[in-house]
Parts: structure tokens; C-alpha cells; sequence
């Protein structure tokens, strides 16, 4: 590599340049291994672009690149995911982060005032990408529609809101009064004037909306920052040759062709970067080093973006963006011969995200070559040409035929050869081009299956030209030439469709073993897509008789995108005895504006100290193994590294950890049980130094055996933890099922759920003499301290735990953040130095665990009424390779599996599965949303069976006032049935149902299903200790309050409604109390932030202090009631009150007993209902949730944006467990889902298009905090009623397919799930022929 000094100019350019937030900043020694994310946080501080996943899957990190183009004379804005971006690829650029557009002190941006009033941000870690994303397009278009809002977002993952307030908020950009605003005298006005519709009163009184839009600032675009005048005046930044050397690699960028060429001449293995999307990949996860990186963005050559005589030619280095923007004004004046070009520009809209588009190139895609390709299959069947250039050999054409994909990722180009241009022809008359695309989820997904199809006709209508090229069907893009040749000469037909349908099932192998799985789905969408295409054509040529049938219409298109809209429903009470009294009114949340700037702190937002060290956990490679050895002497002669540490520094029971039984090793000592189990830590000066050197350490193991993996893996071994099965009995279930008319059974299974929240563990520790200080993104920091002071051997009181806010957690950082903070604790005390560690996504999606799996098998006694009468059930649940708090989640799994039905008789055994997998853990709903399933499958097999509708079932069974659980709590204040009736009216059910039925009638190829699900969740940790609460509560002497509880904010409000209830129970305004963290200093022995009763716990504990403090207040206020807060407080003090106190609640005592089945288990439960409909595309398996009504008991809402966030939250998270969520693992246990790349969660285009959520009205609850309910678990569970939708749409097709409608469905109803259930024709013809050769690529947890 030291022989490209001679290729060199002298003139080169070794310094980095460019402009961050209009400062100039100049990089001396640019190390091409740098990203702008990691130069941005790191060396810049600026820590409001976050870290989510590495690999450009989330958008956290987003940012906005601008370039002044010279030739167009105008600044080009770009949004990019600054965790791919090369630094190296920034010189000349200005970069604009969050913190750059605004700010809490300063003045807040149109973009990040919305988003944060609107109630958008929950836990807010993906709030600065997403302000970043709309900021972006708002500085590109002057008009936008909302269509450009969804687009923008495609890129953008958040975990927390469900996306409709972020959607709200930013829709209010294309209202009437935002576009009819213009500035006079910089003052912010209407050109309507006093008819602004802002001014004019809306249906809907502004005390029952969640935010109101008379308060935003309209979007000025004349005050925006002006891009940095130097970039403009000066051209060198453009004409720059620029020569970065690093320590494993140099960055090139060549001003031209010529010299491009002579570095490919004699660096024949340098590898061309024009976005990083792919190459930014392989560098971070599959450790690839590559020494030289070429730029060819400055080369003329490869930036054509022309029409020639016979297509158009797309240069080398043209975005995605740039294309698809320059053929969607082709095709709107040349339409008739762009059908290729269209169906290009219908692809990009789903080619990854807009950021990734932004940046990446037609041409890198080609090369790039992957077998799943979505624009490859186009360029095949389209026979589209580049144009290659090399010194040695000049000029070349290369058709893009069968003999150019020549092997997995490899393509007929030379190696020191260079893609100019690609040339894509027009159609002619007679000629039809379509391609399809088929993902796990529409938006930002690689493709299953992609395929385009290109045919053309004589003028006597038979086909002379046609081409079926398809996608993700081998280890290269394919063409079925076979089945190509043989519709020439052939008449569009039914005929010529099942001969197409017969060579292409021929044509076509794969076996189970296949990678990427699913090999009968991805068949039978080969020849579903073909008949989709087949349908096209005969609409569109409509000759000899031969047309479309009315009833197929719908099966020649996917499902159409539709804007969506939303309703709120909630009740504001004026009896108000103060006007500072906030409880029931939707109040911001507290962070949402810091969150919208990026000035709210994460725990790896916290700079650097002196000294500072970096951990990185070592995780074993085996599933099940013993360890023979561990050579650690190489990673420790790597410059930088500090330590290692493993077992040996953690002698006996020190070594062990676990959250019910302590059956966890810290370090793994003789055998690892999962792919998850850590052997060891390496501690370096570096983040990139320590991951070096953990790849250097060895470990040898001997592999053991069995490997369990599945839930049937278990039950075939027995592998079942001691003391299973649980079981619970009521009634006499024997007894039932011999005097029942009718029995049935069933199985329900649910797959493992990722908890995917946006920031991914981290932490933080300092050791201070003999304390140590701990900050890392914990649900449970009291835990952390026990098992770091257990670890260590020292007082819990000399370890202090903090945590200020955590980026999500669901339930998956109570106990697994362990993981993490212990080790790094015991490095710190150790080494006495400050250490932090933060997870890589893959990292934490294989160590961190899951929602348990679930297999649920039943049997049913019932009468002919439908009453039934007996249950038994045998649950099984993949715990992993650890206890953790497995044997909780079972018993709430247990004492749910009822939902919201009276059975008399039943039973229950519920096994705890060890498996060789990572240990799951809680998650949102714990257990009960697996159970509460199979009760909603039960009930609807019943009526299946009786030939009853599923509706009557329900209402029969639904519990009632006063009736006793099958664990015998009696049910007090239950408005099951009020929710149920009000979700049905509110939802015109019985309409709609019958215009779904109707709808089902006529269309063979769209179904709609329509379902309705009740919940009943029970609230309670069902642990008496845990039931406890404490709160510490200080008075300054200028009247400010600080406020202290043991609970963590993550997203879900918690510090919010606390101060909204210490305000109205102090009396003072909310902005005069403040909570600045959680610490284990200020509020010991604190319970986990879980369970959903931090609200109910932490109220009353509030209010507990709250009273001490008014009493001792108490004889001021009496003397003196017209002085204002701040003259009570200062005479308090002058009079040497005290004026801090303590608060301590705890809860009912739980008497529940297991052995005689009774007492009291929960403190109340929370209800609701929802009504979900969709359409199915019997073709593929994609489905559309085309409207959800929610109706939920919450009591007295604390604050209701906060409250119907949350359910709007839950649901599109159960959405995604239910349908989309799918954690893909291999028979010996390794973790294939190891990001977004694979594992999908709903996407802003997925919520549902019509979102209804109405909080039930004058239903108080006795037994929390101001009448209130929790509110974050028990919405999930109402997802299901998608999932059971579904399965009603699937029912329809089935039937006009000819077959049983009885069948199950497991969860998630993914779109192979839902198009193998479609069963028809072309499902039968191809299952016979996917041959089972082997392990399967993947099995089911």
C-alpha cells in the first residue's frame, strides 16, 4: 500500500475541512476508519446524535449534509445516517445536527417544537433523528404534502410512540394556516389575517384536545441559518485531490477519470465508496479491512444523469435520489415509453430508507450484487447495459444478462475495471415491464422475493420478447430462461399460465436448508407475482374476449398506502379547586423539549473523564460447550489494552448473579450454556482497540451435547428447570369435561419477541476512593448496586447507582442491563479507573434476551350454548439458558391465561423450558399476552365449532361485576362489558362487518377481516416486597421543589405525572418541581420500574411527603393565606422548619395463597377493548390495518397525552409481536436476527390508517393515586385483534379456495405466514416440491 505515494499529486489535500452548525472545523490527520457520527459525538461532543444500530437501520443518527452545487447555482440538503457516513467523505460539506437548528435556551425550531408539544417524544433517544428527518425536508421543499412527511420518515425507527403524535405534529406543516403564512416585518403572520383558520373555533373545545396548534410558531424558512459563506465562494473544497492516510487504510479522491483508473490499474483490489451503505457494514460487523477507499464523486464521468436515443444513462456516482428524482420528471412527460423507468422509481421508494438513498448509488447496488436485490431482477429483464472503463483495456459494454451475475456477490467486471454509466432502454408499444418487491415489512426492508417481468407483443397479440427474472431464489439474481422461452408464441392465456405455472415450479428448486429460509414461500412468490403480473397485462390488453374477471380485479395491484388519520377521545373535569392543579390535563412531558434539541442525556452522552477506559464483553461461540482453555496474551500485547478479565478474578459465589435464583455466572467458569454467556472482558484506552482485542482472544471449547433450541427441543429432552410444572387448579375440571355436550383442542404458539429499544445497554463507573459510582440505562438500579457490592465484596452503601433517563426498556433492562453494568463495575473498582461500555446492536439483540416463546396447548368442554364449561392447558415457555425472572413471568402467565373470561372449571400446568439459548427475560405485558391468546383462540374455536358467531361467545363468557377468577379474586368496579358495548358503537362494528363480508364477496384476491379483543390485565408485582415505595422531597428557600423517587424514567412519563402530582398536592405550579434522576443514594431498597405500578407506588409515596410538608406548612399558611409560595417557604425557613421529607408507601398486603387458590392478587385490573380491521393481499401476505378503535378503562387519567400515548405505544409494539417480529435462529442456536437489517418492527407506514383511542368515561379507581389506572402493559395485548383480523380475512380466502377454513395461526402472522395460509392452486402445486435436504437454514424458538 506505501507504493500509492507515487500516484499522488503533490497538490494533494491532507487535511479535513468542513462546517458543523456554521463553525469551521479542520481535521489535521482524518483516519478513514472515522464516521462523521463517531468524530461528531467523540471528538465534537455533540452527543444529540445517537447511536442506535451502526448499520443505517433506525435513523438516530441522522443528520443533514448540505453542499453548494456550483452548476446549479443552489445548496443541496441531504438527510444521511452519520453512523455510515465516512468522515474522510465531509470535506467541503456543512454538517447541521439537532443541536444546530435550536435549543431550550435559545429558540426552539418549528420542527422540534412540534414534535415535543404534539407529544411525540416518549423516551426520545430516536426524537433528534426523526427532528433531523423532517428538518431536512422542510429546508428542500417549499410545499409538501403528506406523502413527502412518509417518506422522509422511512428511514426512522421509534420504539415508543406508536408514531401518530409524531405524525400529528408534523402534519400540522402542510395545513392550510402553515401554507398561507408569510413573514411581515419579521413578525410571524397569516396572510389570511384575522381568517386564519387557526383563529376560527374547531369543532373539538382546545381543553379536549391533546395539544393545540394555535400555540406553534409558523415555520419561517427566511430564518433558517445560511449555509457558510466560504463553501460557496471558494472552489478548492470541490477541485480538491484528497489523500487521507490512516492506520489500516488511506482515503482517495481522484479529480478525475484518469487518475481513478490509474489507482484501479495498480490497486486492482480498492474498492470504489460512493454511499458506505454496504461497504460501512461489512467494516463495522464483519470486521473487513479494505486499504484503499476510492471517492468518485468529484469525477465528471461518473456524475451523467442524461437521455440518450434508447434509455437513459445513470453515471456511476448519481444517488438514488438524484434518479429517482430526475425519472419521476421523465416519466411525467414521456409515460409512454417509461414503463422500465417506472417500475425503477416504484422500486426505489422502497430501497432502504431516505437516508440510504441519499447517498447510495444504481451503480454500487449493481456491483454490490446481492442476490436480494431490488433493482437487479430490473436491470436483468430490462437487458440494461453499463459502460466499464480501465487503462488497460479502454471502453467496454457489458449487457446485463444471464452470464453477468457470475456467483454470490460477484459480477463479469474486471477487478481494475470502472463502471461509468448504466443505460436503461424504454419500452416500445405492445410492451409491458412491471417488478414487485416482497419484505418482512414495506417500508426500509430488504427484499424476500423481488421480481420484474418484461414481455412484448406482436400486433396479432402472441408474446415474441419475455423475460421472469426474480430475486432472493438463489446465491445470484436469476433469470427463468426456461420458462422465459416458452410463453414466445404463446397467446395470454390461461392456457399459457399454467405452463409458465408448471416450468417455473420446475425451474425453481430450493430446499429447507436454503439460507434466508422460508423456501416454500419464496417459491410459491415467484409464481404468485408472476400471476400478478399476468392479471396486469390481461387488464391492460383486454383482447379476443380475454379480460379480467371483476372478482380478480384487486389481484393485479399490492395494497394502496393511504394517509392516516387519527381521534382522541378523552374527558377534562373542571372541578378544580387550583389553577395549578394538572391532573387529567395532557402536560408535555418534562423531557420532550430537551429530547427535541438533543440536550437531554443518555448515559453514553456523558463526556468523557480523564483516564477513561473502555470495556468490551467477550461472548462465547458455542451454544453448549465446555471450556478447555483461554489465551488471552495476544489481545494484551495489542497496544492500548489494559486488562482482561474473566472467572479467575471473580472467585466463587462473587462470580455468580441472578434475579430469583443466582444461577448466572458473571463470567462464564467451566461451561457456557448459550451463544449469550460472557467468558470475559477486555478493557482498552479505546472503544476500537477493545473490540480488536476481543476478537483476539482464543478460547477452545468441547462441544456438548444435546443442543436445545426450540420449545420441542425441550420436551423431547425434558429439559424443563426444577419445580416445573406450576399448576393451578379451580374447580373440577374431570367432572366438566363428562357432563360437556361438545370438547375440542388446540395449539397457539408465539415466537420470541426483541425489545429493539433505541438506545442499547450502556454504562458508566467511577470509583471514588472506596465508593463506586455507576451510571448505566437500568430498570432496576438498587439491583444493579446489590450484585455490583456482592461481585466486589463491599457494603451496598459504598455503591451509588444513578440513572437520569434510559432510551426505552419494555422490561428488557430490569435484570439484563446486569449484563453489562456488573462487569464494568468490577473493572472500574479493580482497576481504579473510570470505565464505560456500551453495547453494539448485534451485541445486544444475541446477549440481552427476549419475550418468551410460548406453545400453549389446549383441550375445551363446552355446552351447545356456547358456555363453556372446562379448560385445561399445558403451557410450555423457552426460558433460555438462565432462570432470570422466568418463574414471575410464568405465574402472571398463568393467573392471565383466563383474559376476560369466567370458566368454572380448569387447569393449568405451565413448564419453564431450559433451553441453549439466550435467557429471556420481562417484556412488556410479562408473560400475559402469550397467555391471553390462547383464552381468545379458545373462544373463537369454540364458536367455530358450534357455527356460532365468535361475538356471542365473548358476551357470554365476558366476566362480570362481582364473578370470581379462576384464582379466585372477585372482580370489583369491572367495565368490561361498558368498554366492550362502547367499542362496538363507537367502532360502527356490525356495519362494518357486514360491508367487510360484502367486500370478501366480490374479490377473490383482497380479503378484509374485521375482529374484535378484551383485555383484562391484572396490576400488581405479586411480590409483597416489591409493593413498596419511597420518595424524597426537597423545599429550597426561593420556593423550588426537587423531587427524588425510586423509580426511572424510560419514556413512559413517570417523572411527569410525579411532578403533576406534587404540584397539585404542594399547590404550586408545575415548573417549581423538578426530578433530576434516580439514585439508589437519594431513595434506597427501590423496587424495579416495572410491572406498570410506578404510577400507582410513586404517586402515593409523592403524596405521603407532600403531607408532611403542607402540615408543617399548615400554621404559616393559616397565619399569613394572601403571602405568596415563595414568602411561606422563606418564612418557613427563617422559623427553622424543615422543609425536606421523606415519603413511603406500601401497598396492600398480597394474601394471595397458592396452595388453597384464593385471596387477593392484584390490586385492580385494568380493562379495555379494541376493534381492528385489515385487508390481506392473498398473493403475497401483506396486509394493511386499515382502522383500530381503542376503548380503555383508565380511571381518572394523571395526564392523558401520556396515558393514550402509551396506548397507542403498546399497541403498535403488540402489533409488531403479533405480526411482524420475527427472531430468526439457527438449529444450533446462534441468533440470525442481529439488527434491523433482519429484524423488523412497525414502521411509521405501518401503524393503522384510522387510529381511534377513547379513555373510558366516569369509571374511577379507588385504589391509586387521584382515582388513576396503570396504563403501560395492559393496552398491549389489544394487538391481538389484529392477528385475529387476519385470521378472519384468511378464513375468506380459504373458503373460496375450496378448503377447510379451520387451521392455525401461530404469532407473528408474518406475510409467509398469511400467504401459506392462503392456500390455493399455486401454494399446492409448490409445497410437494421444497425438498428437505438437510437442517433447516432456520427453526422456531
Amino acid at each position: 500500500m506505501n507504493d500509492i505515494e507515487s500516484l499522488i499529486p503533490e497538490d494533494k489535500e491532507t487535511r479535513l475541512v468542513f462546517f458543523v452548525n456554521g463553525k469551521k472545523v479542520i481535521e489535521p490527520s482524518p483516519d478513514p476508519l472515522w464516521t462523521l457520527l463517531w468524530y461528531l459525538r467523540k471528538r465534537l461532543l455533540l452527543t444529540g446524535t445517537k447511536y442506535g444500530c451502526g448499520e443505517g437501520g433506525c435513523g438516530a443518527c441522522t443528520v443533514m449534509l448540505s453542499q453548494y452545487r456550483k452548476h446549479e447555482d443552489r445548496v443541496k440538503h441531504i438527510a444521511v445516517n452519520a453512523c455510515l457516513t465516512p468522515l474522510s467523505a465531509v470535506h467541503g460539506l456543512a454538517v447541521t445536527t439537532v443541536e444546530g437548528i435550536g435549543s431550550t435556551a435559545e429558540k426552539l425550531h418549528p420542527v422540534q417544537e412540534r414534535i415535543a408539544k404534539s407529544h411525540g417524544s416518549q423516551c426520545g433517544f430516536c426524537t433528534p433523528g426523526i427532528v433531523m428527518s423532517m428538518y431536512t425536508l422542510l429546508r428542500n421543499k417549499t410545499s409538501i404534502k403528506y406523502e413527502d412527511i412518509e417518506t422522509a420518515l422511512q428511514g426512522n425507527l421509534c420504539r415508543c410512540t406508536g408514531y401518530r403524535p409524531i405524525i400529528e405534529g408534523f402534519k400540522t406543516f402542510i395545513e392550510p394556516w402553515e401554507a398561507k403564512y408569510s413573514p411581515v416585518d419579521q413578525v410571524a403572520s397569516c396572510g389570511m389575517g384575522k381568517d386564519c383558520c387557526r383563529n376560527k373555533n374547531n369543532d373539538i373545545n382546545s381543553d379536549e384536545k391533546l395539544f393545540n396548534t394555535t400555540e406553534f410558531k409558523p415555520y419561517d424558512p427566511t430564518q433558517e441559518p445560511i449555509f457558510p459563506p466560504e463553501l460557496k465562494l471558494s472552489d478548492e473544497y470541490n477541485s480538491n485531490y484528497l489523500f487521507y492516510r490512516g492506520e489500516e487504510n488511506v482515503w482517495l479522491r481522484p479529480r478525475s477519470l484518469e487518475e481513478l483508473l490509474k489507482i484501479k490499474e495498480k490497486f486492482p483490489f480498492s474498492k470504489i465508496v460512493v454511499g458506505n451503505t454496504e461497504i460501512g457494514v461489512e467494516v463495522k460487523f464483519k470486521r473487513k479491512v479494505y486499504p484503499i477507499l476510492i471517492s468518485p464523486l468529484m469525477v465528471p464521468e461518473l456524475n451523467v444523469l442524461q437521455v440518450v436515443d434508447k434509455g437513459i444513462q445513470i453515471g456511476g456516482a448519481i444517488t438514488l435520489t438524484e434518479l429517482n428524482s430526475f425519472l419521476q420528471h421523465f416519466i411525467e412527460k414521456n409515460n409512454e415509453k417509461a414503463g422500465i423507468l417506472d417500475s425503477v422509481s416504484d422500486m426505489l421508494h422502497y430501497f432502504a430508507g431516505q437516508q440510504v438513498r441519499n447517498v447510495a448509488s444504481l451503480v454500487g447496488n449493481i456491483i454490490t450484487s446481492s442476490p436480494i436485490s431490488d433493482i437487479n431482477p430490473i436491470l436483468l429483464a430490462s437487458s440494461a447495459t453499463i459502460c466499464v472503463s480501465s487503462s488497460r483495456n479502454g471502453l467496454r459494454k457489458i449487457t446485463i444478462d444471464d452470464n453477468f451475475f457470475t456467483g454470490y456477490r460477484k459480477v463479469n467486471i474486471a477487478d481494475n475495471e470502472v463502471v461509468l454509466y448504466v443505460e436503461i432502454p424504454f419500452t416500445d408499444k405492445l410492451q409491458f415491464f412491471k417488478a414487485y418487491k416482497q419484505a418482512k415489512r414495506n417500508d426500509d426492508d430488504i427484499s424476500i422475493v423481488t421480481a420484474a417481468f418484461n414481455v412484448k407483443f406482436t400486433d396479432a397479440y402472441n408474446v415474441c420478447e419475455a423475460q421472469i427474472c426474480y430475486g432472493g431464489m438463489g446465491p445470484t439474481t436469476i433469470c427463468a430462461s426456461k420458462s422465459s422461452n416458452l410463453i414466445k408464441g404463446q397467446h395470454w392465456n390461461d392456457a399459457m399460465l399454467q405452463k409458465v405455472f408448471e416450468s417455473l415450479t420446475q425451474e425453481l428448486q430450493l430446499n429447507n436448508s436454503a439460507p434466508g429460509g422460508m423456501a416454500a414461500y419464496r417459491k410459491s412468490l415467484c409464481l404468485s407475482l408472476f400471476f400478478r403480473f399476468y392479471m396486469f397485462v390481461l387488464s391492460k390488453l383486454q383482447y379476443n374476449g380475454y379480460c379480467i374477471d371483476n372478482k380478480d380485479a384487486l389481484g393485479a395491484y399490492c395494497i394502496p398506502s393511504a394517509e392516516p388519520e387519527s381521534s382522541q377521545c378523552f374527558e377534562i373535569k373542571n372541578n378544580r379547586k387550583s389553577d395549578f392543579d394538572t391532573i387529567g390535563k395532557p402536560i408535555v412531558h418534562m423531557s420532550a423539549l430537551k429530547q427535541a434539541t438533543g440536550e437531554a442525556i443518555y448515559c453514553d452522552d456523558i463526556q468523557p473523564t480523564q483516564g477513561e477506559l473502555y470495556l468490551c464483553l467477550v461472548k462465547s461461540t458455542e451454544s453448549y460447550a465446555r471450556i478447555i482453555s483461554m489465551d488471552s496474551s495476544k489481545a494484551l500485547s495489542l497496544p492500548g489494552v489494559v486488562a482482561f478479565l474473566s472467572a479467575d478474578d471473580l472467585p466463587g459465589q462473587r462470580n455468580k448473579m441472578g434475579a430469583i435464583e443466582q444461577d448466572e455466572d458473571i463470567f462464564a467458569r467451566n461451561v457456557v450454556t448459550s451463544q449469550s454467556c460472557i467468558v470475559g472482558a477486555v478493557v482498552a484506552t479505546s472503544e476500537n482497540i477493545a473490540r480488536k482485542a476481543r476478537d483476539a482472544i482464543v478460547v477452545n471449547y468441547e462441544k456438548l451435547h444435546p443442543v436445545v433450541v426450540s420449545i420441542e427441543d425441550a420436551i423431547y429432552n425434558k429439559s424443563y428447570f426444577p419445580g416445573y410444572p406450576k399448576t393451578l387448579n379451580k374447580g373440577n375440571v374431570d367432572d366438566a369435561f363428562s357432563k360437556c355436550t361438545k370438547t375440542t383442542e388446540g395449539i397457539i404458539r408465539n415466537g420470541a419477541q426483541e425489545h429493539f429499544y433505541l438506545e442499547t445497554m450502556s454504562a458508566i463507573a467511577v470509583r471514588k476512593e472506596d465508593d463506586l459510582e455507576i451510571v448505566c440505562s437500568s430498570q432496576d438500579p438498587a439491583e444493579v448496586s446489590i450484585l455490583v457490592s456482592k461481585a466486589l465484596g463491599i457494603p451496598n452503601n459504598k455503591v451509588v447507582t444513578t440513572v437520569k433517563r434510559i432510551g426505552g426498556g419494555f422490561g428488557g433492562k430490569e435484570t439484563r442491563a446486569n449484563v453489562l453494568a456488573v462487569p464494568v463495575a468490577v473493572a472500574a473498582y479493580k482497576l481504579k479507573k473510570p470505565i464505560r461500555a456500551v453495547f453494539d446492536r448485534d451485541e445486544d439483540m444475541q446477549i440481552t434476551g427476549y419475550r418468551h416463546p410460548c406453545l400453549i396447548k389446549y383441550k375445551v368442554a363446552f355446552n351447545d350454548d356456547g358456555k363453556i364449561t372446562g379448560i385445561i392447558y399445558e403451557m410450555y415457555f423457552n426460558a433460555g439458558n438462565y432462570m432470570d425472572i422466568s418463574p414471575s413471568m410464568v405465574s402472571r402467565a398463568i393467573f392471565h391465561v383466563d383474559n376476560c373470561y369466567f370458566v368454572p372449571n380448569i387447569q393449568v400446568n405451565a413448564y419453564l423450558c431450559k433451553t441453549n439459548t439466550p435467557s429471556n427475560t420481562a417484556f412488556r405485558g410479562f408473560g400475559a399476552p402469550q397467555a391471553m391468546l390462547a383464552a381468545e383462540v379458545v373462544v373463537r374455536d369454540v364458536a367455530a365449532k358450534l357455527n356460532k358467531p365468535y361475538e356471542n361467545l365473548i358476551e357470554m363468557n365476558l366476566y362480570r361485576e362481582g364473578d370470581l377468577t379462576h384464582f379466585n379474586q372477585k372482580l370489583v368496579h369491572c367495565s368490561l362489558s361498558r368498554c366492550w358495548n362502547e367499542c362496538i358503537e363507537t367502532s360502527n362494528y356490525w356495519e362494518r362487518k357486514k360491508h367487510v363480508e360484502e367486500f370478501n364477496r366480490l374479490n377473490r384476491w383482497k380479503k378484509k377481516g374485521i375482529s374484535l379483543v378484551p383485555t383484562k390485565y391484572g396490576i400488581s408485582f405479586g411480590a409483597d416486597f416489591f409493593m413498596q415505595a419511597g420518595a424524597l422531597l426537597h423545599i429550597y428557600r426561593d420556593g423550588s421543589v426537587l423531587l427524588s423517587i425510586g423509580g426511572i424514567e424510560m419514556g413512559q412519563g413517570l417523572f411527569t405525572k410525579m411532578i403533576q402530582v406534587a404540584s397539585k398536592a404542594l399547590d404550586v405550579d408545575i415548573s417549581k418541581v423538578h426530578i433530576s434522576e434516580m439514585a439508589t443514594d437519594k431513595v434506597p431498597n427501590s423496587s424495579p420500574t416495572a410491572a406498570s405500578m410506578s404510577s400507582d407506588l410513586y404517586g402515593m409515596a409523592v403524596l405521603n411527603a407532600c403531607e408532611k410538608l403542607n402540615e408543617r406548612l399548615k400554621p404559616i399558611k393559616e397565619m399569613n393565606p394572601n403571602w405568596s409560595w415563595e414568602e411561606w417557604i422563606s418564612s418557613a425557613y427563617f422559623d427553622r422548619i424543615a422543609l425536606s421529607a421523606t415519603g413511603f408507601y406500601s401497598a396492600q398486603k398480597v394474601d394471595y395463597n397458592a396452595e388453597t387458590n384464593s385471596g387477593t392478587l392484584y390490586e385492580y385490573f385494568t380493562y379495555g377493548v379494541a376493534c381492528s380491521e385489515v385487508i390481506i393481499d392473498c398473493l403475497t401476505g401483506d396486509h394493511q390495518v386499515l382502522r383500530t378503535d381503542i376503548v380503555m378503562d383508565l380511571g381518572d387519567s394523571l395526564n392523558p397525552a401520556i396515558d393514550i400515548g402509551q396506548i397507542e405505544g403498546a399497541f403498535v409494539q403488540g402489533y409488531g409481536f403479533y405480526t411482524m417480529e420475527e427472531m430468526l435462529v439457527s438449529p444450533s442456536g446462534e441468533i440470525l436476527s442481529k439488527g434491523p437489517g433482519a429484524y423488523k418492527i412497525p414502521s411509521l407506514s405501518d401503524i393503522p390508517k384510522q387510529f381511534n383511542v377513547s379513555l373510558l368515561k366516569g369509571a374511577p379507581n379507588p385504589r391509586a393515586v387521584y382515582s388513576s389506572k396503570a396504563v403501560g402493559e395492559p393496552p398491549l395485548f389489544l394487538s391481538a385483534s389484529v392477528l385475529f383480523a387476519i385470521k378472519e380475512a384468511i378464513k375468506s380466502a380459504r373458503v373460496d379456495a375450496g378448503v377447510t377454513p379451520d387451521f392455525t395461526l401461530s404469532a407473528p402472522a408474518t406475510c409467509a405466514r398469511i400467504r401459506m395460509a392462503c392456500v390455493d392452486f399455486i401454494t399446492q402445486q409448490v409445497e410437494p416440491t421444497i425438498k428437505n435436504d438437510g437442517k433447516p437454514w432456520n427453526i422456531e424458538l
